[in-house]
């Protein structure tokens, strides 16, 4: 296991939630953009370097002396919680030399706040328990010729929607959880409270064709050659934190029945 922050970093934002440590609204707008804020002063308290992303690059947060990354998801809550939108930036637990962590923050719809709001749960996790392909490098590319005149181009601007932790395990609402492989030691002051595997699926979308007069879109699949390959988790706690066992959730996809899963793309 090579040097890593995370477990510095989540003890730092479980801490913060414990001792009642609140996000601070600058705007009325991109409460995202806020819990990014909150989730950047616990860099400063423990003393990390990193170099700050601008608003589309990726991961928002890169560490200067660990090969790793941070990717701020901010969820209002009640709300939208199985699923989020990648904008142009499929989840991964690798990019550009670095081990890549999502950071999870559930917070209060901004209609029933203040300009402090409590984080309500968080879960940070390594990349690869969301998608475990280092391979896959996203372009945007266009087409010309389209229209009557044949001068409109259309442009295929990507856009992933990917489950989120509280979709895909279950006991993390509420929490403060960290999920790491299981391959990672875990250092004092921390408890296990659940093992996650997950497993490969049997087919793989390599593309997809989109029908400009029916408005349908295909998917162009092949077979894995890594079907059932297990990538196993590790759930983490602080000691002093609840115990509360988090496993994986019963509506997790079926890799067996993984051609259901084809239309996701169709999600709005």
């Amino acid at each position: 296991m090579k040097p890593t922050k995370v477990f510095d970093v989540f003890r730092a934002c479980a801490e913060a939630i414990i001792n009642g440590v609140l996000i601070r609204r600058v705007s009325r707008t991109d409460k995202e953009f806020h819990f990014q804020n909150w989730f950047e002063a616990r860099l400063h308290e423990i003393g990390v370097n990193f170099d700050k992303s601008g608003r589309n690059s990726y991961p928002d947060f890169a560490f200067v002396a660990f090969t790793e990354g941070y990717e701020i998801k901010g969820l209002a809550w009640p709300g939208r919680e199985s699923t989020y939108d990648c904008n142009s930036q499929v989840p991964t637990g690798f990019h550009n030399g670095r081990d890549v962590f999502y950071v999870f923050g559930r917070y209060p719809p901004a209609d029933e706040v203040g300009k402090e709001y409590p984080v309500i749960d968080l879960v940070l996790c390594h990349g690869d328990f969301l998608n475990a392909d280092h391979d896959y490098l996203h372009k945007n590319k266009s087409v010309k010729g389209f229209g009557s005149y044949g001068d409109i181009m259309i442009r295929d601007r990507k856009m992933y929607v990917a489950p989120t932790p509280f979709a895909v395990a279950d006991g993390l609402t509420g929490t403060r959880t960290l999920v790491v492989p299981s391959a990672w030691v875990q250092p004092p002051g921390f408890q296990k409270v659940g093992t996650l595997n997950r497993v490969e699926t049997v087919n793989l979308v390599v593309g997809y064709e989109f029908d400009l007069k029916t408005n349908q879109i295909t998917p162009k699949t092949v077979p894995n050659p890594s079907v059932g390959t297990l990538h196993s988790f590790n759930a983490y706690r602080l000691d002093k934190d609840s115990d509360k066992p988090v496993t994986l959730s019963e509506n997790e996809p079926d890799p067996a029945t993984d051609d259901e899963c084809l239309t996701a793309g169709d999600m709005e």
